[in-house]
């Protein structure tokens, strides 16, 4: 039954990559139909990341209320109801209105099955899932590209995502029965009793190093989207390289963090959290460097894999690390308060970015993402130094 429970939480993590990265491969079709600046795909992004900040605060209060598998039963299927909600809007109004749910529903089954894994499963598969979490992530675009090329509108590519999630439901409700029989088994406690008082957010903030993994989190995602986002537009802009291969250096990031996952899972084997969390900021910090040097694509080229592979254990392994460092008491809450600075981060810092390569240039690229690799790191030894009692 753990076993069985387990291909379960791997689907969902599959389920949560799948929508992630819909809206920029369909974008390019959606905004002509709607006949508005290509820009506005902004303020659809906006709106799912505000819904996934009040859900991954909610989190704690909602899975000490129904369970994690009810939690993540739900809010699958309230993704899978915006997505179909997606593939039959007419109108750049009804995408804004749909983008609601999707936000929602995003940020419930993301904290809570994290704080899931993190207290009843080993290390390795953390690393694992969240590699399935690339998985999905790349089939959706796949899925888009289909629908696309074949003539049949970005609408039904957004229904294809629709039905495999309204399948995934289906699936979860199922094996509701194996997440009852499994809560408590690690912890001594019963996440379906609802006796647990939820923490507010004043509560979670004066947690002894609270404040301080936070920024962390910010920070990783900070950095993580900014390379993700501006990879390309630097390896133009400044190295002057072509734009296709700019294009094919900068999925090598992305490649960098899949194949990363993968390989973390086995290093957890030997390597404690902590350690994962170092080895991944040493190859960030190489990477850096390395997109420092004044030597076109024979530099920046394996810098880009580095920052990837450095990438690669840290959301994994500070995720898997709450239990321990702050009890399975809290973890549901500060896993909730992880994910909204988290997605706080994705949202804020890479536009900054495009300000100031905008108003001073964008060669500022590796400068910045070491700049947040130096705050990241202070902030979680900062954390670990309170954690320890020093």
């Amino acid at each position: 039954m753990f076993q069985l429970l387990l291909v379960m939480i791997y689907l969902a993590f599959i389920s949560l990559g799948l929508p992630d990265s819909l809206l920029g491969s369909a974008w390019p079709a959606m905004y002509q139909e709607f006949s508005v600046p290509v820009s506005y795909a902004g303020g659809i992004s906006m709106i799912i990341a505000v819904g996934t900040i009040v859900s991954s605060l909610q989190s704690d209060r909602l899975t000490k209320s129904f369970g994690t598998g009810k939690v993540t039963a739900a809010s699958v299927f309230m993704t899978a109801t915006a997505l179909f909600g997606f593939s039959v809007s007419h109108s750049y109004a009804s995408l804004c209105l749909w983008a609601v749910p999707y936000g929602l529903g995003a940020g419930s089954v993301d904290a809570s099955l994290n704080n899931y894994v993190a207290l009843h499963y080993a290390s390795r598969h953390m690393s694992w899932l969240h590699c399935m979490w690339g998985v999905g992530a790349s089939l959706g675009p796949y899925l888009m590209g289909y629908a696309l090329s074949a003539g049949l509108g970005w609408n039904r590519g957004y229904r294809y995502i629709a039905i495999l999630q309204i399948v995934l439901t289906a699936v979860l409700i199922f094996s509701l029965p194996l997440w009852k029989k499994q809560d408590g088994g690690d912890t001594g406690q019963t996440e379906e009793s609802g006796n647990i008082t939820p923490l507010s957010l004043r509560q979670i903030l004066n947690i002894p190093g609270a404040k301080e993994v936070m920024i962390t989190f910010f920070c990783y995602c900070a950095l993580e989207q900014t390379a993700g986002l501006w990879a390309s537009s630097y390896l133009v802009l400044r190295r002057g390289l072509p734009a296709e291969t700019a294009a094919g250096f900068a999925s090598l990031f992305f490649i960098g963090i899949t194949v990363g996952r993968v390989l973390s899972g086995f290093l957890t084997m030997k390597l404690n959290d902590t350690q994962m969390i170092r080895l991944g900021q040493g190859f960030l910090l190489f990477g850096i460097v390395l997109l420092l040097l004044p030597s076109g694509s024979i530099t920046a080229l394996p810098g880009l894999i580095f920052v990837g592979l450095g990438c690669a254990p840290v959301y994994p392994s500070i995720i898997h690390s709450t239990p321990e460092h702050f009890g399975p008491d809290k973890s549901q809450a500060m896993i909730g308060v992880q994910m909204a600075s988290a997605y706080v981060g994705t949202c804020v810092m890479p536009p900054i970015f495009g300000f100031l390569a905008n108003h001073i240039s964008v060669s500022l690229f590796p400068v910045y993402l070491l700049a947040i690799l130096g705050l990241m790191v202070a902030m979680h030894e900062k954390m670990l130094s309170k954690l320890s009692g020093k």
